[in-house]
């Protein structure tokens, strides 16, 4: 393709589809690149608009991407946002029923599907891989490319799947997708995706809108409320546990401001409540563990405050970068007490238990869910963690950790929470549901549809579509749910309404407890990756003389980058600087006999000038500007900062620059 036709293409598709005009920083560069079926890993920061740089290229010709995710609720998302653009995309993933699956994947076949969303669980299943070869593939798409690498924070062993994959799709270019990698996990993602040759396209990850700062105190309530009240506008406070948001949000609405809690366990419907309530400004600050923000499109938050410590920068980072996604002024506060460190090793001792103890609580699991020893391979099943943890004594974390290292070694995989589907097991013989067909022919026609719609609910528990079932048994929704409890309270059936919560994904059958086998140099990696990761957050909180935007950039593989101007160390640098100018300057001199101060200050263009007419000629990044003008860094930053004060300049998500008006 000419690259004339090639930018017409790209451009006509980003105008018809999303009613832009023109691409964000390195979005079109990483666009061409899969136009010219070269294998690329795009590192761009949470917010950055990713999820374009395969959507574009894909509408912009034939066929269609395959896009590998582990985020359920994220692969439901954007479906959702294609179809409202009447663009066909489809979903697979663990909480689908075989029959749906199934639809999804024909369609991807013989229709016009332009996207299929997949779990990478779902790679080794033989329907993926007996229909993949029958698609008309244009590229693979992968998301959270960094869980592929051993060393990236999140080792999936599922993603290495994607290389055989890629050996049933041959021609076809790989686009590998991540906020988050430094150089070993970046080298590491193109060696298992096979790319052709090393090809990376890094975003900037400055944030000049955006101000880092880090408080050391024992009363983070009391910082917490000094923010509030200086600082205007909706904000997140994220908290480690269910309890300290909800402790948080007590405080704040004690103190007279619109705060709610969010964690996991709310319900769905109270969840989903609160989080439009604070999407339409009804509710102020929103209180949430982690859960919190993944999918979430709010350009004017103005503050995020991590009330505990995270685990690593790239979670500080991912969190903190949804404030200021509007490109004016916005604050990351992390709060820091004498005594966190200390309780984060006390929990890196309960998060990695004995291989003893992983074993044991594989076993309790697989009790849990009724699994029995040789069963259960490839089986997906509901799974309430923390009514597990109630049950069974265990702590949380511990829990939590166990699963990772079961999912690194290839035994289970927890998805994160989503909608599931109602589920339903017949708990009588075929016999004896005959006789009651015949006793109560008020339900003999609901039962038979049953019957018809659903194979093997008579073995295993089986998702089912309450729509479906109105629309074949001629009943309203409402009138299928009564029957389906009339069935269980008779106890002809054992039913699961619809609801939202984590599945289990078995990766192969239960095995008995002596054939688990957790690899020793496994669990002494992930304890070496968590130990460093936090080393790392413990020194980003302890720096007092870097600028903390520096720090995070140059830790995500940033080349050369300038001084923000605006965290907490950038200001305490200028004031120091200031007042050692003041200290060491002497009195000014008179002016020259006909000339007056004003004339001698306008002698030379002043720095804001020269950056109000660069600016005029287009957006740009902080560094490029540096280079264009030829100035210092740190004073840069502070006409940037002075200029966005003044509302002559703002930024946009990506990091670039540009001017306001003429």
């Amino acid at each position: 393709m000419e690259p004339g036709e090639e930018t017409k293409r790209i451009h006509d598709a980003l105008r018809r589809w999303w009613g832009f005009t023109e691409f964000r920083s390195v979005q079109e560069r990483i666009i061409r690149a899969a136009m010219q079926g070269r294998d690329t890993l795009a590192l761009m920061p949470t917010g950055g608009g990713k999820s374009l740089t395969y959507q574009v290229p894909t509408m912009a010709r034939e066929g269609l991407c395959i896009v590998v995710t582990p985020l359920i609720a994220l692969m439901k998302d954007q479906v959702d946002r294609l179809r409202a653009r009447r663009i066909s995309a489809v979903a697979i993933h663990s909480g689908l029923s075989p029959r749906q699956i199934d639809i999804a994947l024909d369609n991807c076949v013989y229709g016009d599907v332009k996207f299929l969303y997949v779990a990478p669980e779902r790679l080794a299943t033989e329907a993926f891989r007996l229909r993949v070869v029958r698609m008309n593939v244009s590229l693979l798409a992968v998301d959270e490319a960094h869980c592929i690498s051993q060393w990236g924070y999140d080792f999936r062993p599922s993603y290495l799947r994607i290389a055989e994959l890629r050996e049933r799709l041959p021609g076809v270019p790989v686009l590998a997708l991540t906020a988050s990698a430094t150089d070993a996990v970046a080298e590491d993602i193109m060696r298992h995706l096979k790319f052709a040759e090393p090809h990376v396209v890094r975003s900037s990850f400055a944030r000049p809108n955006l101000s880092y700062s880090v408080r050391r105190t024992d009363d983070k309530n009391g910082q917490l409320l000094r923010l509030l009240r200086n600082v205007p506008g909706s904000g997140i406070v994220y908290v480690r546990t269910r309890e300290g948001a909800e402790q948080v949000a007590d405080l704040l609405r004690e103190e007279g401001i619109a705060a709610a809690a969010y964690h996991g366990g709310l319900g769905h419907t109270e969840r989903a409540r609160r989080q439009e309530e604070w999407l339409a400004d009804k509710l102020r600050v929103m209180v949430a563990t982690n859960a919190f923000g993944m999918g979430i499109d709010k350009p004017d938050v103005r503050f995020v405050v991590h009330y505990s410590l995270c685990d690593s920068l790239e979670g500080y980072y991912q969190e903190a970068g949804r404030a200021g996604r509007d490109g004016q002024r916005a604050y990351a506060l992390l709060l820091v007490a004498s005594d966190d460190e200390e309780r984060i090793v006390r929990r890196f001792e309960l998060d990695f238990p004995p291989l003893e103890k992983i074993k044991d609580i594989y076993d309790r699991i697989c009790s849990y869910l009724r699994i029995g020893i040789g069963d259960g391979a490839q089986a997906s099943m509901l799974f309430n963690i923390h009514d597990f943890c109630a049950r069974e004594h265990l702590y949380p974390g511990t829990v939590q950790s166990a699963l990772k290292l079961l999912r690194q070694n290839g035994y289970m995989t927890l998805t994160d929470a989503q909608d599931n589907p109602a589920r339903i097991l017949f708990c009588v013989s075929r016999d004896d549901l005959y006789k009651v067909r015949i006793r109560r022919e008020d339900l003999d026609h609901f039962i038979r549809t049953l019957l018809r719609l659903y194979n093997g609910v008579f073995t295993e528990f089986r998702p089912i579509d309450e729509g479906e079932l109105a629309t074949w048994s001629g009943y309203t929704v409402e009138r299928v749910k009564e029957l389906l409890k009339q069935l269980w309270q008779l106890r002809l059936i054992r039913y699961i309404p619809s609801n939202r919560s984590p599945i289990l994904f078995m990766d192969e059958e239960r095995l008995p407890r002596g054939d688990l086998y957790i690899a020793p140099e496994t669990y002494a990696r992930r304890q070496e990756l968590v130990r460093e990761r936090f080393a790392r957050m413990l020194a980003y909180a302890a720096n007092e003389e870097e600028c903390r935007s520096v720090v995070l950039e140059t830790y995500f593989g940033g080349i050369d980058p300038v001084p923000c101007g605006v965290c907490d160390v950038c200001l305490a640098r200028r004031r120091a600087e200031k007042r050692r100018a003041q200290s060491d300057t002497p009195a000014p001199a008179a002016p020259a006999a006909g000339s007056s101060a004003a004339e001698s200050s306008a002698a030379a263009p002043s720095l804001r000038d020269a950056l109000l007419r660069r600016l005029a000629a287009g957006p740009a990044d902080p560094h490029t500007l540096c280079d264009d003008l030829g100035c210092d860094p740190a004073r840069l930053a502070e006409v940037i900062r002075d200029l966005l004060a003044a509302g002559r300049i703002r930024t946009r998500e990506e990091g670039r620059v540009e001017r306001i008006g003429s």
